[in-house]
């Protein structure tokens, strides 16, 4: 995807390796960062992994970690901050979902989207964060979702960790403002993705999706980068606390 920004210099953290994570990972590259990717899937990583080019494209490499526990985000910031050489940018864009209404989702389908939306985001940002608030410059930005703002069937647990991780990112916001870190979040409306793409399928149901978006198209990766890269960039530095919706007009309706 060509991109007009610069990041040059730029030592960035995205985890997740898939859909709006490898987009926003790709674009950070080509605009000059080197990146560290965290992920579990090495087979998503070996796809975004690439060298430093003499054109300017920064290089990318993963990090395998399970998302899931306190010591391996830790582990894996540490891991991905000494082969950066730093730290200046975090971009959380883990995520999954289990459709299903609230009386049938079972304890351990909660307990593991909790795990994976909402407490990796905290065991994450606490580590970038921490480096960061030392260093006096830091962007930290989670990808959050329309779902954290509007009560869909079904998402129980989904809307819960993405309204938490709202709450997350201002708190944060709040208390590294004074030390040049900010924190803000980009909320999509329904995006494709490898996550959404057998939901999708199912009869109908593309088109009633659309017919809720004013844009009359479902979002793509690729439209959750600008917003992504803006808010990573050092022309947001007095930008903190703020969930930017790209969602084609989702929440207007």
């Amino acid at each position: 995807m060509q991109t007009t920004w610069n990041f040059s210099g730029t030592r960035a953290i995205v985890a997740g390796a898939g859909g709006i994570g490898a987009a926003v990972t790709q674009a950070l590259a080509d605009a000059g960062a080197d990146v560290a990717v965290l992920d579990i899937d090495t087979d998503q990583l070996a796809k975004l992994s690439r060298t430093r080019t003499a054109d300017g494209f920064g290089a990318v490499f993963g990090v395998r970690a399970d998302l899931t526990s306190a010591d391996a985000c830790r582990g894996a910031v540490a891991e991905a901050v000494e082969r950066l050489g730093g730290l200046d940018v975090f971009v959380h864009a883990v995520g999954t979902n289990d459709r299903r209404p609230v009386l049938q989702t079972p304890d351990e389908v909660w307990e593991r989207i909790v795990a994976v939306n909402l407490s990796s985001g905290f065991w994450l940002g606490r580590a970038a964060g921490a480096l960061m608030v030392a260093n006096g410059y830091g962007r930290i930005v989670y990808l959050s979702s329309v779902s954290g703002l509007l009560a869909h069937k079904d998402h129980a647990p989904y809307a819960a960790t993405k309204g938490g991780v709202n709450q997350l990112m201002r708190v944060m916001a709040r208390e590294w403002a004074a030390s040049g870190v900010t924190v803000n979040a980009v909320a999509p409306g329904y995006t494709e993705t490898d996550l959404t793409r057998a939901y999708l399928a199912t009869p109908g149901m593309r088109e009633s999706m659309e017919a809720l978006v004013p844009a009359g198209r479902l979002g793509r990766p690729e439209d959750l980068v600008g917003p992504t890269l803006f808010l990573a960039s050092a022309e947001a530095e007095f930008v903190t606390g703020q969930v930017l919706y790209a969602d084609g007009g989702r929440t207007l309706v």
